[in-house]
């Protein structure tokens, strides 16, 4: 296909996966269902036509995307709201994902007459769980989830994808390689996820310190430099033995909980650069698979999906989540929205390029399993949040009309604070706080009004004020306003 065919045909798809991901806002649909249909329907048994059959393109497009993304959901992650949860979601990632994989392995290799091995591989394949879908599909019911369930979701989802990378990995290795051995295994995996997160956390800490050192004359060089570097992160630890895709991430949780130049235009890049990825990798695995291939394993696919939702991930979820406090109606939530994404399908081309005798059926019933679970799992999720009485009102990201880039050498920040019911802080002028000398608050959000204050401005409860405040003080202004009204007090 000549290059101007191509960039059109390639601009074609992706506007209208745009344009699709527009529409199911209001359908409550995954919209990695709808890319991937595109994809479908842009293939060789589709009204499209375009025939692609190279599983090694297909892995190498979708290995990319995955680095983009799982870096851009670090850069995403608050460690102030993550680190309550982070040895559960630590659990949900590692115990969980081998659990879900030996639950899943045994029964496919039951109902497909497959040998263990070959049907824990299947299993490994379709462990980890995609966040993402999940709350797009929330968010487009305006719907969220109550205490630290959303953040345990997004930390399981960002760092299972390593643990299924390795399972799949080692179990191709034990098929191909009858020498080894499972004690050399985990030895790997030891190996793999301690060399992986620790590259991710000293690299991370080495790219903030560039960035912050760098003064580069032209702001556009600093998204530049940040796609490099990530993609340096993933290729140095892959290099080294490591694995790459942990080291993505925790780089990007570390550069999300430092201070750093230029940090909101690059967290506004890498969201963009994650959704380009998302759809280039649904677009290019719905143009790998053929429909045709998909039918005839409809029916053990649905089996196969059905002990997936309702034994494989419940069991999991339970027994890595034992000894925390969570109730019964946090874990069974857990537990039904655990949707299948595209890093199963990505990892289905693995034992393709292998060359393993039941790789075409394991990618078939892989993809089957993907379609079903964002499906049927994808619509229910709000009605499941709402019938165990776990869902809360959807917060959208407050915008305000101004923004502040910190500088290096400067301990001054820009935060935004509410002024909590029955605060003493509601009530009273802006100068009756005595806040200290370097603290101002700049702007006040009251009803989606902007107000710009003066000393004389009285605060009102529910108020979200934008203070500039030396960090120095944070702590401060903090117990200020979260000071509680006497009851008689007016």
């Amino acid at each position: 296909m000549q290059l101007e065919y191509l960039l059109l045909v390639g601009s074609i798809l992706i506007l209208a996966s745009i344009a699709i991901a527009k529409l199911s806002d209001n359908l409550g649909v995954p919209s990695l269902l709808l890319f991937l249909g595109i994809g479908m329907l842009a293939g060789s048994e589709g009204p499209g036509g375009i025939y692609f059959d190279d599983a090694g393109l297909a892995q190498s497009i979708g290995i990319i995307a995955l680095v983009f993304i799982l870096f851009a959901g670090g850069l995403d992650t608050s460690w102030r709201h993550v680190k309550a949860i982070c040895w559960r979601a630590a659990s949900l990632s590692t115990l969980g994902v081998s659990l879900t994989a030996i639950g899943i392995g045994v029964f496919a290799s039951f109902v497909l007459d497959l040998d263990l091995i070959t049907g824990l591989l299947l299993g490994a394949v379709v462990s980890s769980t995609d966040a993402a879908a999940v709350f797009a599909v929330l968010r487009s019911r305006n719907v969220s989830v109550r205490g630290h369930l959303k953040p345990l979701l997004e930390l399981e989802s960002g760092s299972n994808d390593p643990m299924a990378v390795f399972l799949t990995v080692g179990l191709i290795q034990l098929i191909t390689n009858p020498q080894t051995t499972i004690g050399s295994v985990a030895l790997l995996f030891v190996f793999q996820m301690g060399l992986g997160a620790a590259l991710g956390m000293g690299l991370g800490k080495v790219m903030v310190m560039i960035l912050n050192r760098l003064k580069l004359w032209y702001e556009g060089l600093y998204p530049v430099f940040s796609l490099a570097f990530a993609l340096f992160i993933y290729g140095a630890t892959a290099a080294v033995g490591g694995s790459g895709f942990l080291a993505v991430y925790v780089a990007g949780l570390v550069a999300a909980n430092s201070e750093f130049v230029q940090k909101k235009s690059l967290l506004r890049f890498f969201d963009g650069l994650a959704w380009l990825s998302q759809i280039a990798m649904f677009l290019t695995l719905g143009l790998l698979v053929f429909p045709s291939h998909i039918v005839p394993v409809a029916g053990v696919g649905l089996l196969l999906s059905a002990f997936l939702m309702f034994v494989a991930r419940p069991a999991s979820v339970f027994v890595s989540l034992l000894f925390t406090t969570m109730n019964w109606r946090e874990k069974a939530l857990v537990a039904w929205v655990g949707l299948r994404g595209a890093v199963p399908i990505i990892l289905a081309t693995f034992p393709l390029l292998t060359g393993l005798p039941d790789a075409e059926l394991i990618f078939n019933v892989v993809f089957f399993i993907v379609l079903t679970s964002a499906l049927l799992q994808g619509w229910s999720i709000p009605a499941a949040a709402r019938l165990l009485k776990l869902d809360a009102p959807f917060e959208q990201k407050r915008r305000y009309p101004i923004e502040f880039a910190p500088v290096e050498g400067v301990d001054t920040e820009l935060i935004d604070l509410i002024i909590p019911y029955h605060s003493a802080a509601a009530g009273r002028s802006i100068v009756e706080l005595n806040l200290p000398s370097d603290s101002l608050i700049v702007l006040i959000s009251r009803a989606d009004n902007f107000i710009v204050p003066s000393g004389g401005t009285l605060l009102q409860e529910g108020d979200t004020i934008l203070v500039l405040v030396n960090k120095n003080n944070l702590s401060q202004v903090r117990s200020i306003l979260a000071k509680q009204r006497r009851p008689n007090e007016p």
